[in-house]
């Protein structure tokens, strides 16, 4: 399939693996990038500038198709060196970077010099508006569903898409409730050039994060996530369990006087104890409503092949077949 999101990316599928913390290892990008999407490295998971490039180093020695890395701008408790970690992506040869969180803006200049494309998370038209302008090469509209940050529009993807198709003129992806070959074509006719997949690519094979995790995503249904930290403005999708039932508690207790420090021990340093060791009540972690999608844990391969080829049988048989009278 050929969009404009594959002839920017020089990649066989208009799909790409969002970042996520603890989970985007070289393993899955590479097991993404070798099936025809495109993989990206999550690059605040790596603790140094110096450990991103090893990571780098890893997922060049399992895949020569192209992959990106993901750097997020969000408040956190200790800002992260980013001018190094962007010196390490352009180092270690990276061509294409996913931004989210705070505008890019800042590194755009440097970015471009090094040829790299740049791929901005919004989750607001305005927002895409203001990537497009300081020279982002695509975005990715992230819509109300999407597992990890949905932004304060609330504004759903059936909704989302088509305003940003009508607005940018930049490639986009739709990001937030996909799944399957049924998200995909219906992504496209809303107008997106292609589909970002962070929950669905947590239950694969590849995915570097325990069993634990893999089977809690299989077993939940589209009723299990909730919203944190909204009245701090740093809303996140996660999916239920005891801790988020006590963070919601926390939060229902304060109410508008609630600060970061009441729930630090629910929010900061979870995703070590939920990904690699298992402790699926250790904390709030990003999950979309796409979990109730999401029924088996297929390899990458497994993954894109069975949504590209049902995408095909959509479009040619059950659409066609519609208007073939």
């Amino acid at each position: 399939m050929k969009t404009r999101i594959t002839e920017l990316l020089g990649i066989r599928h208009p799909i790409i693996q969002g970042g996520m913390h603890y989970v985007g290892f070289a393993e899955l990008a590479a097991a993404v990038s070798n099936a025809g999407a495109l993989g990206i490295i999550t690059g605040l998971t790596q603790k140094t500038p110096e450990l991103l490039a090893r990571e780098i180093a890893r997922a060049r020695e399992m895949t020569d198709q192209p992959f990106g890395v993901n750097l997020t701008f969000l408040p956190t408790f200790q800002a992260p060196p980013y001018p190094e970690y962007f010196q390490a992506i352009v180092e270690g040869g990276v061509k294409i970077v996913e931004t989210a969180g705070r505008s890019p803006e800042a590194y755009m200049p440097a970015l471009k010099a090094a040829g790299i494309k740049v791929i901005h998370k919004c989750t607001s038209v305005r927002h895409a508006l203001k990537a497009e302008k300081i020279g982002c090469d695509a975005v990715s509209v992230d819509g109300f569903e999407c597992g990890g940050h949905p932004g304060e529009d609330d504004i759903p993807n059936m909704i989302l898409l088509p305003r940003a198709a009508e607005e940018l003129t930049i490639p986009f992806v739709a990001s937030g409730g996909m799944a399957d070959a049924r998200s995909l074509v219906a992504a496209l006719a809303l107008g997106a050039d292609g589909m970002n997949m962070g929950t669905r690519f947590i239950a694969t094979k590849e995915a570097p994060v325990h069993e634990n995790v893999k089977q809690a995503i299989v077993a939940a249904t589209e009723l299990d996530t909730r919203l944190v930290m909204r009245p701090l403005r740093n809303t996140e999708r996660v999916l239920a369990n005891a801790a988020v039932d006590r963070l919601v508690e926390i939060e229902r207790e304060k109410g508008a006087d609630l600060k970061i420090d009441d729930i630090h021990d629910l929010v900061a340093g979870v995703y070590p104890r939920v990904m690699i060791e298992g402790e699926m009540d250790a904390g709030a972690w990003s999950c979309g409503m796409v979990a109730g999608l999401i029924h088996d844990v297929p390899s990458c391969q497994e993954l894109i092949d069975r949504i590209m080829s049902e995408a095909e049988g959509l479009i040619n048989q059950r659409l066609a077949g519609m208007i073939a009278g």
